[in-house]
């Protein structure tokens, strides 16, 4: 039986949390926002923190961590909660700033790409580096399937060649984990990923995007000309199944990221919450709960429902972590936390800017910006239309050929 609570053996690393999202990122989070491009330097003295707190052995679960499931195991009890903690630190990361924790080193998703998916000696040799991942490309959006970068072995080289759009921290991670195909005639079973560090001479920076929001963090274009990287590089087996199970295997990184994406729009909701609970007790106008629903205000209601909204999205995003900590496939629940909490924090936050009246669409509060803010949790590790179609041929039993 899942515990709803958090583990008491995690309250001091969610607390830690919390004060560094009020302490450090709030404060800031208007700065960085109009500051689109220039890198947040107060993030240097947390990845300090996060370096001491590494070394000590007291940061289970801070960072980005990722799925590993042991197939041969009957053992299904809990080793750790390090990825239940994790998601939890990040939904209060993201109560200070979205942007901001996207762009702090070490955090990036694909830092869980090689968590979940490394072997011993890679996960040794890249410790303590900052990875980003690089799946969308210009003609391939949420199908990852049609991924069209090409590695090509030479030697004791992969060749990658192609271009990648909206990588998250692409200017400024050390590595890149790259979505390409080793053959693109065996179809999605040839789809790899690859670690390309950043200073790779083939790899280059087209350009920064300029978004809606989360305008701390770069998002980037990069393009991949005869990039070679080493034989050891690739995550995984390099060996082309015959059938898309290896697919399966690089698309069981989402298993682990989208929990991650669920808990950071579970911030974000939390946040516009609370500062419209406050704005309405200085108002005299306290939310009224135990009567009837005849009895409520219409702000009453809506509120009410944004808090419902944070809960359920809550909970399916521990249960997806929790699932995690004990070895379990977590496809479907991972989806579903992902679906729900980015469409609830869409909702959460328009509603409270329109609560909030004109003071809320105006830059004199922050709640504007985590409505901007709030959308990409929608867009990013699958769309919500995806992962609601991904839910149904869970549910239903349909193969992507049945359902698409």
């Amino acid at each position: 039986m899942i515990n709803l609570e958090a583990p008491k053996k995690h309250a001091a690393l969610i607390d830690q949390a919390h004060q560094v999202a009020m302490n450090m990122l709030r404060p800031i989070s208007r700065k960085y926002d109009l500051a689109e491009h220039e890198y947040p330097k107060e993030l240097d003295m947390l990845a300090a923190m996060i370096d001491g707190l590494d070394s000590s052995g007291a940061s289970e679960g801070a960072g980005a961590t990722g799925v590993r499931r042991d197939a041969d195991s009957d053992d299904k009890t809990v080793k750790n909660g390090a990825n239940l903690a994790s998601v939890m630190s990040v939904a209060e990361m993201c109560w200070g700033d979205v942007g901001l924790l996207l762009t702090m080193p070490r955090q990036g998703l694909g830092n869980s790409a090689i968590a979940s998916v490394a072997n011993d000696e890679q996960l040794a040799r890249f410790k303590g580096t900052w990875a980003a991942m690089a799946i969308t490309e210009p003609g391939t959006g949420s199908d990852s399937a049609n991924i069209i970068t090409t590695a090509i072995k030479d030697g004791d080289e992969y060749v990658l060649n192609g271009e990648k759009i909206f990588v998250t921290s692409g200017d400024r991670a050390d590595l890149i984990v790259v979505w390409a195909s080793l053959d693109r005639s065996k179809g999605r079973a040839a789809i790899k990923s690859f670690i390309v560090e950043r200073d790779n001479p083939g790899l280059k920076l087209d350009r920064l995007e300029h978004k809606l929001g989360i305008r701390a963090s770069d998002t980037a274009m990069l393009i991949l000309e005869d990039c070679r990287v080493p034989l050891d590089n690739i995550l995984g087996s390099p060996e082309i199944p015959k059938t898309s199970e290896g697919f399966k295997g690089v698309m069981a990184t989402f298993d682990a990221t989208r929990p991650a994406v669920a808990a950071s729009a579970i911030g974000i909701g939390r946040a516009a919450i609370e500062f419209v609970r406050e704005a309405l007790d200085k108002e005299g106008m306290p939310i009224r709960y135990g009567l009837a629903g005849t009895k409520l205000t219409a702000v009453e209601r809506d509120f009410m429902e944004m808090e419902n909204l944070l809960q359920a999205a809550r909970l399916l995003t521990w249960r997806a972590a929790w699932m995690m900590d004990r070895g379990l496939r977590n496809n479907l629940e991972a989806s579903m936390a992902k679906a729900k909490a980015g469409l609830a924090v869409t909702q959460i936050t328009q509603k409270a800017v329109e609560i909030l009246g004109p003071r809320g669409y105006s830059r004199s509060l922050l709640v504007e910006k985590w409505m901007r803010d709030a959308k990409i949790n929608d867009i990013f590790e699958g769309t919500q239309q995806i992962n609601m179609m991904i839910v149904a041929r869970r549910i239903l039993g349909y193969s992507s050929r049945e359902l698409s």
